[in-house]
């Protein structure tokens, strides 16, 4: 059986790491977050050791590695602050485990070419969640657009509101030295998408910028795109509101809607199944994702100049 050990168990995306280790009939051996509001462990692996304290966990993961235990840990699944990704991910390729990161995989670019080294250094490998990218419909459309033969770029829209309250901005969410600031938190998956359809990335121009809201333009070998994410509620189209919803996402290519809302739930127990077969997504599938965020992280916003999205006028 393969074994996991998870890091960050309490945070928001950790209970889909739990579900897909369970779905692919592997076991959860040991889990750390300072934070002890973890009972959905309960739901998956009860019998899971949990930390509070790093140096307790490292030690455990240690005590384990060394001893051949039948508990021996195989990957480590990282669901800690964006910041942290970094640190994590070498203590896991350190500890003779291979490393599954939740997005943004890191915060810079450089911070790639580290980990590079470190996976020579010890023959472990990092593996990411790009979950879009075994997402039924996008895939479709990227062999549709793959398969085309002709020099026009297509004109796509990306539109994601996902509401937050006001907790948001207090948390380490909301702190860009963090995060990476709501680009990279909420958009980065989104952006490895728009590469992983539409090719190389060639222009990147920031029109606004701020704890809440970002929008700009983007243009790939096969698409212009004009982009906006939010995490305010007031962004989100009337229609929508009118039906109870908090979150609006849409994706347009020539003005044709690409409907992805549905099959988001097992993407993670996908990813895991990909993993687990020696085909995940390494260091590299997440170049130019991180190169894209860092640098609408730095850019200097523009305004509503030249080609931006509709609901920049908002």
């Amino acid at each position: 059986m393969t074994n996991f050990a998870i890091i960050g168990a309490a945070g928001y995306i950790a209970p889909r790491h739990m579900q897909a280790i369970k779905a692919t009939d592997s076991r959860l051996v040991a889990a750390l977050d300072p934070n002890d509001s973890v009972g959905i462990i309960d739901s998956y692996f009860p019998d899971a050791d949990f930390f509070t304290e790093f140096e307790r966990f490292d030690r455990h993961i240690d005590k384990l590695c060394r001893s051949n235990h039948e508990h021996k840990v195989d990957y480590i699944s990282i669901c800690s602050p964006n910041y942290l990704h970094d640190s994590h991910m070498r203590f896991a390729l350190r500890s003779g485990a291979d490393a599954i990161c939740e997005k943004p995989l890191v915060l810079n670019p450089w911070n790639i070419d580290g980990l590079i080294d470190i996976e020579k250094y010890t023959g472990q490998k990092v593996n990411t969640i790009l979950q879009l990218r075994v997402h039924p419909s996008i895939v479709a459309l990227r062999e549709k657009v793959q398969s085309e033969n002709k020099d026009t770029k297509h004109d796509v829209d990306l539109t994601y509101i996902t509401s937050r309250g006001h907790w948001y901005l207090q948390s380490w969410k909301g702190d860009q030295k963090k995060s990476g600031g709501i680009a990279t938190n909420i958009g980065v998956h989104f952006y490895d998408m728009l590469h992983f359809i539409f090719g190389a990335l060639q222009e990147n121009v920031v029109h606004h910028s701020d704890d809440t809201m970002a929008a700009g333009y983007l243009e790939y070998e096969k698409a212009r795109v004009r982009w906006f994410l939010s995490v305010d509620y007031k962004y989100v189209p009337e229609s929508a509101k009118a039906e109870g919803q908090r979150t609006y996402r849409s994706i347009t290519v020539d003005g044709e809607e690409i409907e992805f809302s549905g099959g988001f739930t097992d993407l993670h127990n996908r990813s895991y199944e990909e993993i687990l077969a020696g085909r995940g997504f390494g260091l590299e599938e997440n170049r130019v994702a991180i190169e894209t965020v860092s640098h609408i992280r730095n850019a200097p916003p523009l305004g509503a100049t030249g080609d931006y999205h509709p609901f920049l006028k908002k």
